[in-house]
């Protein structure tokens, strides 16, 4: 009978998981039928399998898994503070430095740039240094430039402070995406991905404290010292708790194969003396003060500078592209364009709220957010239930099925926002419409990452190399300027038509992938970017 992956085995000794689950020979379809002694979620099979060594990152103990985790997530809690939390100074900033409102817009959209480009640097680190030293190093960046843009006295300064500390937590980027891959299985990652997606989504309310620090002694630069000492914190707790998650099960396995056909070997032997053999056990877990060390798992065979170049053909992948163009469009188009607009219009007539008001708009975006979060779990579950109508092959596609009124909803609330600014509505309709550009958004954040992940899990890292990269490009290109934009042709024809368009038409994939999801799979599983990757499909 397959265990359950709650229930432990009442021994004393650590219960190490086994499964026989496989991945074919197209990327994204899993047998997950449980057989004999297997480890089950939800019924079926785990995936990826574990190594039988406690060390294996997959063997963790629920609470060690945990602890990781929510280190991650409030480290990219805090980087998107610091990058997007900054909103309601544009104005003063515009103001103290003598810019334009458009040019201290800047101060946002470059380090948003530098946010997501640091990741195509920082993955090929982590994949030849390891996970731990990267993210050490990089929490060290993201402090000294907070504590630098504390005390920044010119523009430049702050811009330039501003990209140090974004370069440090644009790991964010990619890290908690990795780490998911490297300690969850298959059917646990759509509830852990929204963990980290909820803990990013709710930077956003980060304007609001932003906006009510302004009237204080310390003005704005409170908002870093705030963020400067959790982080410092953070860094303790990272230092103490995050482990290496960097693990080759194929090196695990054949030093444990090795070791069993020795033993084999030996005991086929003529008994021509008494030998006694040991029987093969597994490796001990590290001590804790083993893990401490700063340095991480070196693989020697990972090419850093193939790594830069490789990556980039994922945006010939059509799930990868999906997911870049999903990303940059909500991010361009809806998060930066709040940012922006709101604190200029509610500031003004008909509103005339206060200044340290402007960072209110955060309080619709945070209620949609938290809407959405009692449906993280719902992707796993769908996928799990048509995996089990499917005879336990799982195909990366069943969790999609879940964003379906997502598709409709993030276009709908762009419309309501650029209306509302436009005919100057009652001040409900911006809570309204970035509620449910909120709730939508973290549907595509989540369930589209968890379906590209699914869809090439093999080489998880470069495809999040190339996911942050292409859509920080598009989320600056779309933001950059946007004010000016606005400006020229109204909120009605930027916000509700051109940018409501726009999301409208990559939300409509959905449906492409839905239907022609596997077919594409089979097809770039054959392609020359397979090839490339080590992934084309066997010869039988």
């Amino acid at each position: 009978m397959a265990n359950g992956s709650n229930e432990q085995p009442p021994k004393q000794r650590l219960h190490l998981v086994h499964s026989h689950a496989y991945e074919g020979d197209i990327p994204g379809t899993v047998n997950v039928k449980a057989a004999e002694g297997d480890d089950t979620g939800y019924g079926q099979a785990l995936f990826p399998v574990p190594a039988e060594d406690p060390n294996d990152p997959l063997q963790w103990s629920k609470s060690k898994k945990t602890a990781i985790l929510v280190i991650i997530c409030v480290y990219s809690f805090l980087g998107n503070s610091a990058l997007l939390g900054v909103g309601p100074y544009i104005t003063p900033w515009s103001e103290e430095f003598g810019v334009s409102q458009a040019e201290a817009s800047t101060l946002i959209s470059y380090p948003n740039l530098a946010y997501g480009l640091t990741s195509w640097l920082l993955v090929p680190l982590y994949l030849r240094f390891g996970r731990r030293p990267v993210m050490l190093g990089s929490m060290l960046a993201f402090i000294a430039g907070l504590a630098a843009s504390s005390r920044a006295t010119s523009f430049g300064g702050l811009q330039t402070a501003r990209i140090v500390h974004c370069l440090g937590a644009g790991i964010c980027e990619a890290l908690p995406v990795q780490l998911v891959n490297d300690i969850f299985f298959l059917h646990e990652r759509g509830l852990q991905l929204g963990y980290y997606t909820f803990a990013l989504c709710l930077a956003a309310l980060a304007t609001l404290p932003a906006g009510y620090m302004l009237p204080t002694k310390y003005s704005w630069r409170l908002f870093f010292y705030v963020i400067l000492a959790f982080a410092v914190v953070l860094f303790i707790l990272a230092f103490i708790f995050v482990e290496e998650t960097s693990y080759d099960r194929k090196i695990s396995e054949t030093t444990i194969n090795e070791d069993q056909n020795s033993a084999n070997s030996n005991q086929d032997k003529p008994e021509e003396h008494t030998i006694e053999l040991a029987p093969v056990t597994t490796p001990l877990r590290k001590p804790f003060l083993t893990t401490l060390r700063p340095w991480g798992r070196i693989d020697h065979t990972a090419p850093f500078f193939t790594l830069l170049w490789r990556s980039l053909t994922y945006f010939f992948v059509p799930q990868v592209l999906w997911v870049i163009t999903s990303f940059g469009i909500i991010i361009g188009l809806g998060g930066l364009s709040f940012n922006f607009v709101f604190p200029i219009k509610i500031t003004g007539p008909p509103y005339n709220w206060p200044v340290s008001s402007s960072g209110i708009h955060a309080v619709g975006a945070v209620i949609g957010f938290l809407l959405a979060v009692p449906f993280t779990p719902t992707s796993d579950m769908l996928a799990a239930y048509l995996t089990r109508r499917n005879n336990g092959i799982r195909e990366a596609e069943m969790r999609l099925g879940v964003v379906l009124p997502a598709m409709i909803i993030g276009p709908v609330a762009l419309v309501v926002y650029g209306l509302t600014a436009q005919l100057n509505l009652h001040w409900i309709g911006y809570f309204f419409g970035s509620g449910l550009a909120s709730w939508s958004g973290y549907f595509y954040y989540n369930f589209t990452l968890a379906y590209a992940v699914d869809s090439y899990n093999a080489n998880t890292s470069e495809m999040l190399m190339a996911i942050n990269v292409g859509k920080q490009l598009v989320s600056f290109g779309l933001g950059f300027k946007v004010l000016d934009w606005i400006m020229q042709n109204g909120y009605a024809a930027v916000i509700a038509a051109g940018f409501g368009g726009i999301l409208l038409a990559n939300n409509l994939f959905l449906v492409v992938f839905m239907i022609w999801g596997k077919r594409i799979r089979y097809f770039m599983s054959t392609s020359w970017v397979a090839k490339l990757h080590g992934r084309a499909p066997k010869v039988k």
